[in-house]
């Protein structure tokens, strides 16, 4: 049937209207794909690319082998040791929980170490495999390797970590490594990028830390082939890193060793330093702690027991410690008084056992009094009173001075953590630091290496060889680095009057030689290894009148944190310096009865290169040595493991 023309004519033109509108929806798809393939295929056509070569290739850093440390004789102080890891790939793996407890009936885990495992797991993208437990045992190992078909990804793998053969005897100096944390990120300006891989461990303390650069070398990088979620698919290449520099140190491990040994029920630091090269040959703190647990993942409870022992083992005492010197400054007061011109060494200064100053009163040790004491007398029975005297007339300035030129209240540079600088305080620290004028007090406290006065165990060896022998000896703890010999600074004169200095010396020796000296007990009576020395006992506290009324009269019943250190200063041979020594006992009482004797052993194990003949000791202490040496000897090494690499 035909249609009417109007019909015929509304009809073409609603399919026209339309055929427009679908028309107009066409093209603006078609624009808008067209659009963006341009702005995909030439303006983020570079973009793009390189995109896809990333996802093609991928560079991965392959972490390099750290350095190993040694002592001066070759024996191996930090080294690299293989350990087992079992690891876990969770897209192989598929369920956790299941696969974890697969584990369990394979190895024995605790449950602190699978739900750590666990959270890291679930924490990491399904391809990227997780350490569940490091430092397996090769039997653990074995057994995961002979379950391996009941263990769907999950598997064994070697790696390298720090071990320190020494342990506890070398921990202050070689220190330790440990994780990377964001705080060690933070103090780096442009961290290299080897430090954010994960479980990669960095030098925390000691030369360990100071030396991080040269130990840890330069990483490797291998080529993988990835595919679009980044999964590994086969290695392309690979260029192998440089492993980090070997380090040798000028320690003496067995010397180093029997210092720690000596030292054993103290808390004390001692140093022995060659008089000729500034060489540290050891650096002994007591009590100390084994590095190996901070390596492995120290426990809870191990890291209270060492945050809350009173003797502070996790401290360098020997370097980061600092101590009023007490008498062991006096030789400091003396030297600048002579400089100064303001007293003579026969001049005598009578001692009544106090000297009254601007109001105050302050004592001699000897409460009777030393009578009349020249310089020599005075050093040698360590009478107080003098050194009040003299230090009033040559002033605190010149006495600073002094102190600074032998190396008290100068930071040591050696390649040690936190090192101290000590205190030889003048007026112008006082009045910068306290906002307070000096005052004669002051001076009279400074004069006994009291007050302000501040100095470690090394700056008081400093002190000692410089003493022996008026040349700017300097601390040296570094020997070679990849076989290469460090350089030696320091060793210029001081410019001392050398008269002054062989008075100081031969007082230094009546301490230690004469009857009357306050170090007679802890002589050297081996002809050729006599030494010179001084003792000193620092005040921590004053005994108060009413702690004097209820008995307490003197510091040795008062508890131990209040009592005062003991401390010792030597060199030897007297008339041929090699060593020089120092000591502090906390809180250890005496200087003469406690710090004396540990200083005078440690110097005969020095210069006997190993234990001396019991006829080296004064004949009333032999029996008590012997046993002594039989208790240490199974303490110190005989030997070590040496390399030609060091």
């Amino acid at each position: 049937m035909r249609r009417p023309p109007k019909e015929s004519n509304d009809s073409a033109r609603r399919i026209t209207r339309r055929s427009l509108v679908l028309g107009a929806g066409q093209l603006g798809v078609i624009g808008v794909l067209g659009w963006r393939m341009h702005e995909m295929q030439v303006e983020q056509a570079e973009e793009f690319r390189f995109l896809a070569e990333e996802n093609r290739i991928s560079l991965r850093l392959i972490p390099p082998e750290r350095g190993m440390i040694f002592d001066m004789n070759g024996v191996r102080l930090a080294v690299n040791e293989q350990v087992y890891r079992i690891v876990m790939l969770r897209e192989d793996a598929g369920n956790v929980d299941e696969a974890l407890a697969r584990l369990r009936h394979v190895v024995t885990l605790e449950d602190g170490v699978i739900e750590r495992a666990r959270e890291e797991v679930m924490r990491r993208p399904a391809f990227v495999p997780v350490t569940i437990v490091d430092r397996v045992n090769w039997e653990d190992i074995a057994r995961v390797s002979a379950n391996a078909p009941a263990l769907p990804g999950i598997f064994a793998e070697v790696g390298l970590s720090r071990m320190y053969p020494l342990g506890a005897d070398t921990a202050h100096v070689v220190g330790y490594v440990g994780p990377v944390s964001d705080s060690d990120l933070a103090r780096l300006e442009t961290p290299d990028p080897v430090l954010r891989l994960p479980r990669f461990q960095i030098g925390k303390t000691g030369v360990e830390n100071r030396l991080e650069d040269q130990l840890r070398g330069s990483a490797g990088t291998t080529r993988l082939e990835v595919n679009a979620v980044g999964r590994v698919m086969r290695e392309l290449g690979r260029v192998e890193g440089t492993r980090g520099a070997n380090v040798q140190l000028t320690i003496d491990s067995r010397l180093q060793s029997y210092v720690e040994a000596r030292m054993e029920g103290e808390s004390a630091a001692a140093i022995v330093m060659d008089c000729d090269t500034g060489n540290l040959l050891a650096v002994g703190n007591a009590p100390s702690f084994d590095p190996n647990l901070f390596v492995r993942g120290i426990s809870v409870a191990d890291w209270r027991a060492l945050n809350e022992n009173r003797y502070r083992p996790l401290a360098a005492k020997a370097v980061q410690g600092t101590y009023p010197p007490g008498s062991t400054f006096k030789m400091v007061t003396a030297l600048a008084a002579f400089e100064a011109g303001v007293v003579t060494p026969e001049e005598t200064v009578r001692c009544p056992g106090h000297m009254d100053v601007s109001g105050h009163r302050f004592h001699c040790w000897r409460r009777g009094g030393h009578g009349n004491m020249n310089f020599h007398e005075s050093l040698k029975q360590s009478c107080d009173v003098y050194y009040y005297e003299i230090a009033q007339r040559v002033g605190i300035d010149a006495i600073a001075a002094m102190a600074r030129k032998l190396g008290i209240g100068v930071r040591p540079d050696i390649e040690m953590s936190a090192l101290a600088q000590g205190l030889a305080p003048d007026r112008a620290w006082k009045q910068s630091v306290r906002g307070e004028s000096w005052r004669i007090g002051d001076t009279v406290n400074a004069s006994i290496g009291q007050g302000y006065v501040l100095s470690s165990p090394l700056q008081l060896a400093i002190m000692t060889a410089r003493l022996a022998t008026g040349r700017n000896i300097m601390p040296r703890l570094v020997h070679k680095i990849d076989g290469v010999e460090q350089p030696y600074k320091g060793g210029e004169s001081l410019g001392l009057n050398e008269n002054d200095l062989r008075r100081v010396r031969a007082s230094m020796y009546g301490v230690c030689n004469h009857e009357r000296g306050t170090a007679f007990g802890s002589r050297i009576v081996a002809e050729g290894m006599r030494m010179a020395g001084k003792t000193g006992t620092s005040q921590v506290r004053r005994i108060t009148a009413e702690e004097r009324a209820r008995g307490v009269l003197s510091t040795e019943d008062l508890p131990w944190e209040r009592r005062n250190h003991a401390l010792w200063v030597n060199y030897a041979p007297d008339e041929a310096p090699k060593f020089a020594v120092a000591v502090v006992v906390e809180h250890g009482g005496g200087g003469s009865s406690v710090a004396a004797p540990i200083g005078r052993d440690i110097t005969l194990q020095a210069l006997y290169d190993g234990p001396p003949p019991l006829e080296a000791y004064p004949a009333n202490v032999r029996a008590r040595i012997a046993e002594q040496q039989e208790r240490i000897r199974n303490h110190v090494p005989v030997g070590g493991v040496t390399s030609e690499r060091a």
